[in-house]
């Protein structure tokens, strides 16, 4: 493979991982793994709460569960269609495994060309992460099948949007999903409906993606003031964030939906088995090569 179809693949592979695929975190199956208080349905649960104050026990709840299994599909207009499946862990930072599978757009594309199926292996641990495309990407990499993506090299490489992506892939949490529906304002009390058999509360909100970025990513003002022009050039001013919560104060199912200039962006996830053991070690050294160091000799190369 030429050094600069290497460095494309490898910046695709960066940017939609880190702005998207932790993201979408989704549950592998739909029931929560927590246990059920007596016949308390949802409805009766909720009954003298309001959204935001419903909302708020679930967010406590969630953030001190500390894992789950995930499942989820994204769509970010004609970069990429993928699903994702696995098991994450943020009791200390965030660290999970998980498989990927782009299942279309340019960046399925590309994983085509370079002779994969598309599916990749990837780790989340509290400094990087770590991304596994098969034997046809190794072949490129002197055999080594690991990319390592560090956080601090990503914000140093991509601006202030890699900033806050590096907060979301720390912070992708089912009540970081709860706390973006808070902070929009406008959390609103749907209904109660059934999700993969479970009886869950349905709520939902728009959310300013600008400002929903400034409150969670931890972003100073100059880095604040880059994203946001980045998000308009970008085409992306709002979404749609809709939560459903079970009996246990605990998320089952979270979509988000927006508009960009390169099309409609649409993440579902699904969360269960929460308190699952997630086990993760990084990736032998010597099966590992790293993104920022790679980058820079495809830049070398294409210059």
């Amino acid at each position: 493979m030429k050094s600069r179809t290497l460095r494309r693949v490898c910046v695709s592979a960066v940017t939609v991982a880190a702005l998207s695929s932790v993201a979408a975190c989704g549950g592998s199956g739909g029931t929560s793994g927590s246990g059920k208080n007596g016949d308390r349905s949802p409805a009766a649960a909720a009954v003298a709460l309001s959204p935001v104050a419903a909302l708020k026990k679930v967010q406590t709840k969630s953030g001190s569960v500390h894992s789950a299994k995930v499942e989820s599909t994204m769509v970010m207009g004609t970069t990429m269609s993928m699903t994702m499946s696995g098991a994450m862990d943020w009791s200390d930072g965030m660290t999970g495994d998980v498989s990927i599978t782009y299942t279309g757009g340019t960046m399925g594309e590309a994983m085509a060309k370079m002779g994969g199926d598309g599916t990749m292996r990837a780790l989340y641990l509290k400094d990087a992460y770590y991304m596994n495309m098969g034997d046809a990407f190794a072949s490129a990499l002197g055999g080594k099948h690991w990319l390592r993506y560090a956080y601090a090299d990503l914000a140093a490489l991509t601006g202030a949007s890699g900033d806050a992506a590096q907060n979301q892939i720390k912070n992708s949490t089912p009540q970081e999903g709860v706390k973006a529906l808070l902070a929009s304002g406008d959390v609103k009390k749907v209904g109660e409906e059934n999700i993969r058999s479970v009886a869950t509360t349905h709520y939902s909100g728009v959310v300013d993606v600008a400002a929903l970025t400034a409150r969670s990513g931890g972003l100073d003002a100059a880095q604040l003031q880059e994203l946001k022009e980045q998000l308009d050039a970008a085409g992306v001013k709002t979404e749609r964030v809709d939560v459903w919560v079970d009996e246990d104060d605990l998320l089952v199912k979270k979509t988000e939906r927006g508009e960009s200039a390169a099309g409609a962006i649409d993440s579902t996830v699904f969360y269960s088995d929460y308190g699952t053991p997630v086990s993760v070690r990084a990736p032998a050294p010597g099966d590992t090569a790293d993104f920022k160091e790679i980058a820079g000799q495809a830049a070398k190369t294409a210059s």
